[in-house]
């Protein structure tokens, strides 16, 4: 199975670019990456300006493609049904890690499954999954009624289930004034499995079913 760099906002502090170096196995400068901004454009905030930003680096405030990769480039996943597989598994292949942007977890996991990601991610074990927000929330069981923007054709808030815990994120983020702990709790109470509510200075490192949180700043464990 893919490993999973869960991030709430990127990578924001030495805790989490310290886990980031070891999961990778060898220096950031010396990583091929590929990055995946599809999430963005589901979102309903979702922009062709934001989803620039999140490829070229230029998003300070969710340090991702910036961080001084020997290569970086892009995966968009809604090209790919219309691709040869070979050939875009080939470009994995040549990859380190992908660098999932945030956005809308229902889009992205519609996605991954139409294009066939989904379903390769257990033969990816020499491969590291970097998600933000909605790229890390996809892999989880739920997301939860209250982040459901994008409707996928089959309705519900079912995500892919690689991880057995839900994520609520950016408590007390600027600009995020619903992120609260009561809303979180309340969130919580609706999944009703395992969850976790988190800032943006946390993230989840999860190898081989073995989940460790990484923080320098506040996470709780909602329901166990």
């Amino acid at each position: 199975m893919i490993k999973l760099l869960l991030t709430d906002s990127g990578i924001k502090n030495q805790s989490i670019h310290k886990a980031l170096i070891g999961m990778l196995g060898k220096p950031i400068e010396e990583s091929n990456v590929l990055c995946i901004p599809t999430a963005g454009y589901g979102h309903p905030q979702g922009s062709p300006q934001g989803a620039y930003r999140f490829v070229s680096g230029r998003e300070e405030r969710c340090p991702m493609t910036g961080l001084g990769w020997k290569s970086v480039g892009v995966l968009e996943l809604t090209a790919l049904p219309s691709l040869n597989k070979e050939r875009w598994m080939g470009w994995i292949e040549a990859s380190d890690a992908l660098l999932v942007n945030g956005g809308d977890a229902l889009y992205l996991a519609h996605w991954m499954r139409e294009s066939g990601l989904a379903d390769l991610l257990p033969n990816l074990d020499d491969k590291l999954w970097v998600g933000l927000s909605a790229g890390s929330m996809v892999m989880t069981p739920r997301i939860g009624s209250d982040f459901v923007g994008w409707n996928p054709p089959g309705g519900g808030d079912e995500a892919l289930g690689v991880v057995d815990f839900s994520i609520f994120p950016h408590l007390g983020a600027d600009g995020c004034p619903w992120n609260t702990m009561e809303n979180a709790e309340k969130w919580a109470a609706e999944i009703g499995g395992k969850a976790y509510a988190t800032d943006i200075h946390t993230a989840f490192k999860v190898v081989n079913g073995t989940v460790e949180v990484v923080s320098e700043g506040n996470w709780k464990l909602l329901n166990s």
